[in-house]
């Protein structure tokens, strides 16, 4: 259990957390030991997470409960993987490269899903995985997105990792003036990649879609080609989450 985990709140996201997240079952043992928690402890707030429906008690044994499907449910239909994932499958299908959505964290960006075709199978699809922006297009395009003065920590973050900081604005400030960003050869020699911003309504960076293949397609007419299909899906991207938030008599 985290150090910080000493809320009654944090606890039971703790419990249904680790629930949710094994492989079969678990008994209330094995949960209260994986977490560090104090069995009496553990065993009181399950069945409060049972009484509301978080959790499913079955004999000794702990399942998700009708309130954390039911939010898995949703998830899959208005989180922003669910709305994004048909545009992926499109995207990569439409280029014949991996398509990634990512969203920005502490360093970089984070690989929230991935579609990647069966040709592209030797690439890793760092699902899950932090990326730095000296590296990578999707988290340099969402760095670039931001105001200056919140670009510095990600700045900082690669100069510590070992990228020049001078060159690194710059490419920031080439994605800032052409709307996308690109990167070939920095992670992997042979692979490159190419992203653009999803934003908000009032312009907030969400998300970038990015495009992952060989760097010798990301350039000439084939990188032309590539940034018209990523600005189209991240168009189409954009004017989901619009409608989604916005009051059900504008979208009626």
């Amino acid at each position: 259990m985290p150090a910080s985990a000493t809320t009654a709140v944090e606890k039971a996201l703790d419990l249904a957390e680790a629930v949710a997240r094994a492989a079969r079952p678990p008994r209330l043992s094995e949960i209260a030991d994986a977490l560090g928690m104090n069995r009496a402890t553990a065993y009181r707030v399950l069945a409060d997470l049972v009484k509301r429906g978080w959790v499913l008690r079955l004999d000794d044994r702990y399942l998700p409960g009708p309130v954390l499907l039911q939010l898995a449910d949703v998830s899959r239909r208005r989180s922003l993987t669910g709305l994004a994932r048909p545009v992926l499958a499109e995207l990569s299908d439409r280029t014949g490269m991996m398509a990634n959505v990512q969203v920005l964290a502490p360093g970089g960006s984070r690989v929230l899903d991935v579609v990647r075709p069966d040709a592209l199978r030797m690439i890793s699809d760092l699902r899950g995985e932090l990326l730095p922006p000296h590296r990578f297009a999707g988290p340099l395009a969402l760095v670039a997105a931001l105001p200056e003065g919140e670009r510095e920590p990600y700045l900082r973050a690669a100069g510590e990792d070992g990228a020049d900081p001078d060159g690194l604005r710059q490419r920031i400030e080439r994605a800032v003036r052409d709307g996308h960003a690109v990167q070939r050869g920095r992670a992997e020699e042979l692979v490159g990649s190419a992203a653009r911003v999803v934003t908000s309504a009032a312009g907030t960076p969400v998300c970038a879609l990015a495009l992952v293949g060989p760097a010798r397609e990301f350039t000439g007419p084939r990188l032309r080609e590539l940034l018209a299909e990523l600005e189209r899906c991240a168009a189409r991207l954009g004017t989901r989450l619009t409608e989604l938030t916005q009051p059900q008599e504008y979208r009626d």
